[in-house]
């Protein structure tokens, strides 16, 4: 009120006028911010549920809607999440009545965003595939360094395998990962995580992972990822005994998958470290125990483990069958290779068996022009001379 003049039979002064100023601008500052904030958060949570809805869609969850619709369903006053069977929202303090200032400021946002990347504390947030491509920005050294935890939403585990070398070089801090709505459907898809730098927790949520629903999948994990000794899985402390019946339950499944695959094939698949130590595996294999330590033993047959534990990898469908593409056109071409071999091999047959019954005629008359050429001497030397003028 800067017309009032008396305050409690007092006289306003101009500092307290100054001050009531000071004071009312901090408050519309932090209202300002307040209202971005619920904005910020609001888009947020409209985002998250249309990237959850599409996944829905995806999944065969839930019949296709005309944009239109999809639009009225959106600005409609029931939970989105609600709408496509997902329990989706993360700020249900915010899915109550908003005041009409922020209700006209939410009309204006883009409800068709098709992913999400956000950094809160130290977890890094991915919804939705597109969000992938945050991995190729040029992070900062503070906020990579930071992240501890990556959390994967909405996103098909194959695409994950893909980006998994670029999240050890941007994110070398990272040792906690969270899966939800990944389609982690087998027990093979764990393999990819081996090529990870470091894993020491890892959370599977059920929505959306029936790899989950097998009795055995933690044990599974622990095996296949043993050299990343892993604390916690699902929050549940990981014991000495977890470890020794993941070997019991699956150590003999490694040795058959290394035993199974040729030499020539599991060098292909063991990188440059592994591939050494695999060849002085093979060297000392014949040598006698006695020319050995037994600590060399023990480092030989850790090395062992490790490359029986390599043999057991996982290929995205993509590039399954990428391959299988190659090997119909190696097919292709090794078939129409060998056709041609043989078309050639049938012709040279075919050549040599007119020359074998052309041979006896032909060899009289060589023997009869040579008998006759030289039958006059003195007319063949002459012959012979002149040849032998004319190619000098």
């Amino acid at each position: 009120m800067m017309q009032l003049r008396q305050l409690d039979m007092k006289r306003v002064t101009e500092e307290e006028r100054r001050m009531a100023s000071v004071v009312a601008k901090k408050e519309e500052e932090k209202k300002r911010e307040s209202h971005k904030q619920s904005l910020l958060k609001e888009k947020k949570r409209l985002t998250i549920n249309n990237v959850a809805r599409k996944w829905d869609l995806q999944q065969h969850r839930i019949p296709n809607i005309a944009p239109n619709q999809d639009r009225k369903v959106s600005d409609s006053s029931q939970d989105p999440s609600q709408l496509h069977g997902s329990t989706v929202s993360a700020f249900p303090e915010e899915t109550g009545s908003l005041d009409s200032g922020l209700a006209n400021a939410l009309q204006g946002l883009s409800v068709t965003d098709t992913h999400l990347v956000e950094v809160d504390g130290d977890t890094l947030s991915l919804y939705g595939s597109g969000a992938l491509e945050s991995l190729d920005r040029n992070w900062s050294v503070q906020t990579a360094g930071m992240v501890t935890t990556v959390s994967f939403t909405f996103i098909e585990f194959d695409e994950i395998v893909q980006v998994l070398p670029k999240l050890k070089i941007k994110f070398p801090n990272s040792l906690h990962l969270k899966f939800k709505e990944t389609n982690l459907v087998m027990l093979q898809q764990f393999n990819a995580l081996a090529q990870l730098r470091r894993v020491d927790q890892l959370t599977i949520d059920p929505q959306g992972n029936p790899v989950v629903n097998f009795t055995l999948w933690k044990y599974y994990v622990l095996f296949r990822l043993s050299h990343f000794s892993m604390q916690k899985i699902n929050g549940t402390e990981v014991t000495q005994n977890d470890m020794i019946m993941a070997e019991r339950l699956f150590g003999i499944l490694a040795h058959v998958a290394s035993s199974e695959l040729p030499q020539y094939r599991m060098i292909s698949i063991l990188g440059d470290a592994r591939k050494k130590q695999f060849r002085y595996l093979l060297e000392t294999k014949g040598k006698k125990p006695g020319l050995v330590n037994e600590e060399n033993n023990d480092s030989k047959r850790l090395v062992g483990e490790n490359t029986n534990r390599a043999m057991l990898n996982y290929t995205t469908r993509d590039v399954y069958n990428e391959r299988l593409e190659e090997i119909k056109e190696k097919k292709k071409f090794c078939k129409m290779y060998m056709e041609d071999l043989v078309k050639e091999a049938t012709e040279i047959n075919m050549k040599n068996e007119a020359l074998q019954k052309l041979w006896p005629q032909m060899f009289i008359e060589l023997v009869r022009d040579a008998v006759i050429e030289i039958r006059n001497k003195n007319s063949y030397m002459k012959l012979c001379l002149q040849q032998i003028t004319d190619q000098k």
